[in-house]
């Protein structure tokens, strides 16, 4: 039997590599921005380490989706629907539109920001909506392979540009090593390094990926090498991702730490060091991480929206057709109430409820994961392994943790 090539190996590598980047993608947005831009303004280089233990947990559970999907024929969804108790999915349909109407709303203002800082006229409420029609329209009338196409642009154009803002302003490398390796908890910074791991590599978005799957025909264990490596790199790149983007807000001063603001700042400090061309590149990225986190969003979510009508109504698991009348009734949902978030601002009692109902998603994910990927009449050799559930069981409880200083922070 003769050996792989090079030019093989790459090859299968280049068709392997899809849906991971449709994860990596969608799961850098403005928050994950935000969350590791804070931390590296506030602490330097000395808590680089959270963006790497972040991608890590996130791993560990969107592989373990993966695994159910492949070694039961089922979605996750569909899962909870039949081996779980009804209230479990009741819930999640409950999550669901709180959690998708307030990201589209914060995705909408996101492109907002971006698109105005970018190009300099118009309005941050005008370019929201233009973003979030222009996405609707690409996923009404689009097709899965196109969006995964335009998912690998702008993963390699986000990541092109804040890696290489990241490089050019890079300091000592000692320091960022210490930062990888040696983990390091300065005074104050606890809220922080679990706000950079809970926020890296997204929440609900990763039940997204087991519909991507679905669309490349990846439905059976054999595929679960594939499966690995695709995800093995998208969490590898996002890892990578919130590492550049702290060391780039390492040098911004902490009075600035704030809010979508420091987002500019960390640009105005590009605009120092590396001249109005770094200022440039860097907002190219940021527009390009929040874009794509909004097309992933509209594309990939709807799909949960229906799976979970078929699953409530007993209906035998079948592909999400995204031409369905379901599935463009949520992606409209997505895309037009949530502009009322730009005028009106947010009710105070659904910010508690969906804050409530938020904080408790994570822990719950990795908690159900813990459940049906354990029991061997259910995916037979597909349980999982020592180490993956001991990544489950810290994912349950760091993510609890951080579920319960936002409860705290409400009261």
């Amino acid at each position: 039997m003769s050996m792989p090539t090079p030019q093989s190996r790459l090859k299968w590598l280049m068709q392997t590599l899809g849906p991971g980047m449709a994860v990596a993608a969608t799961g850098v947005g403005a928050g994950d921005l935000v969350a590791a831009s804070v931390a590296g303004a506030k602490f330097g280089t000395a808590v680089l380490w959270a963006a790497v233990v972040g991608a890590l947990l996130k791993f560990a559970v969107n592989e373990g989706i993966a695994r159910w999907q492949l070694a039961t024929q089922t979605t996750l969804l569909e899962g909870w629907t039949q081996k779980l108790h009804r209230s479990i999915s009741v819930y999640f349909l409950v999550y669901l539109v709180l959690w998708s109407f307030f990201v589209a709303g914060a995705l909408i203002s996101a492109c907002g920001l971006a698109g105005y800082s970018l190009f300099g006229f118009g309005s941050v409420q005008g370019w929201g909506i233009v973003h979030s029609i222009a996405a609707a329209a690409f996923v009404y009338w689009g097709r899965y392979r196109y969006f995964e196409t335009m998912m690998k642009f702008f993963i390699g154009l986000m990541f092109m540009a804040i890696i290489l803002c990241a490089a050019l302003i890079l300091p000592e490398v000692d320091g960022v090593l210490y930062g990888l390796v040696l983990p390091s908890l300065p005074a104050g910074s606890t809220k922080f390094i679990f706000g950079v791991i809970g926020g890296v590599g997204g929440s609900v978005t990763l039940l997204s990926y087991g519909y991507w799957i679905r669309e490349k025909s990846w439905l059976g264990s054999e595929h679960h090498t594939r499966v690995r490596v695709d995800l093995i790199t998208a969490y590898a790149l996002t890892g990578i991702f919130g590492v550049a983007v702290m060391i780039i807000a390492a040098g911004v001063s902490p009075q600035v730490a704030t809010g979508t603001g420091i987002v500019l700042a960390l640009a105005d400090r590009l605009a120092e060091v590396l001249g109005p061309t770094g200022k440039w590149v860097f907002l190219v990225g940021f527009w390009g991480a929040v874009f794509s986190s909004m097309l992933g969003v509209w594309q990939g979510v709807p799909y949960l929206f229906a799976d979970f009508l078929q699953a409530y109504r007993g209906q035998t698991p079948q592909n999400v057709r995204t031409d369905s009348k379901p599935y463009r009734w949520y992606l409209l949902y997505l895309a037009f109430p949530p502009m009322l978030v730009l005028i009106f601002g947010r009710p105070v009692w659904i910010i508690v409820l969906y804050s409530i109902l938020g904080a408790l998603f994570m822990p719950f994910l990795a908690a159900t994961l813990l459940i049906l990927n354990n029991r061997r009449e259910w995916v037979q050799s597909f349980r999982n392994g020592l180490w993956m559930n001991l990544l489950l069981i810290l994912s349950l409880v760091l993510f609890a943790y951080l579920g319960w200083n936002q409860l705290v922070t409400i009261r």
